[in-house]
């Protein structure tokens, strides 16, 4: 089985002291591909360089709505710059999005909106951060029509949420919430979703799966969401890890055999 991890934070300080040897097994694991999403201008040139180092990982940037605090405006042209004089080794802008539990919703909105302004100019897709904002997000991204659409990151909403997504031509990210049964909500609504609707996602260092609870969360695990999700949906875990796969590739417009069985560099020992 080969598997795509469509979004982990690889370049947090959180991997600082063994990155490599948690890459390695990532991909002794069958997690040949690592999307890694920035979340702030700041960490945005080291990421690039952590991706442009290993090739089995690859980059999206963005503003994430949890660190408004740090975000300013010129961000956003710088971001936009990036993403254009860096379109080959760029997938997506992300992690971008607005989130009710954090201050300022009405900046982080209007972040959101000039993020999904970047993604129409590049052609990018989008990898969309929404908590309690579900309805106002679709409702934003039904409006905008982009042409390279995107993912809802750890989606867990409703079964009628998640299809209001996925008929305006959205992927769900689906990982560790989906391995915790009392998730009845989330897990029904996936359940529900046409496969090709569906990727998946650590979100590590954060969101552990179920026997990992209290640990640092990493993209090693991953294949614990797809023995889940394949349990709940009655699918073989082969088909749907290969299925899975095409899925990430059609949503980030990449094919990424050639990178799968590389070995890894032992370069990512060195702090970010």
């Amino acid at each position: 089985m080969r598997m795509i991890d469509s979004h982990c934070h690889f370049d947090f300080p959180d991997f600082d002291q063994d990155r490599a040897r948690v890459l390695q097994q990532t991909i002794a694991a069958g997690v040949e591909v690592v999307v890694v999403p920035g979340v702030r201008a700041a960490t945005w040139d080291s990421l690039l360089h952590l991706c442009e180092e290993e090739s089995h990982l690859v980059a999206a940037l963005g503003l994430h709505p949890y660190f408004i605090d740090e975000h300013q405006l010129s961000h956003v042209r710088y971001l936009q710059d990036l993403i254009m004089a860096n379109a080959q080794n760029v997938v997506a802008v992300g992690e971008i999005g607005v989130d009710a539990r954090k201050p300022e919703l009405e900046r982080q909105w209007e972040l959101f909106r000039a993020q999904l302004d970047i993604a129409q100019a590049s052609n990018k897709p989008v990898i969309v951060h929404s908590v309690k904002t579900h309805d106002e997000v679709y409702a934003e991204l039904k409006r905008r029509d982009l042409p390279k659409r995107g993912v809802i990151h750890a989606f867990s909403g409703s079964a009628q949420q998640a299809q209001h997504f996925v008929d305006i031509g959205y992927k769900l990210g689906i990982g560790g919430v989906i391995t915790y049964e009392r998730s009845h909500k989330t897990r029904e609504a996936v359940r529900q979703m046409p496969v090709d609707a569906l990727v998946l996602e650590s979100d590590a260092p954060d969101m552990p799966m179920a026997n990992h609870r209290g640990e640092r969360n990493s993209p090693q695990w991953l294949p614990d969401v797809l023995a889940a999700l394949a349990e709940l949906r009655g699918e073989s875990p082969d088909w749907l890890a290969e299925k899975l796969w095409r899925n990430a590739c059609e949503l980030f417009e990449r094919d990424f055999s050639g990178i799968s069985r590389k070995s890894c560099s032992h370069s990512l020992e060195v702090s970010l």
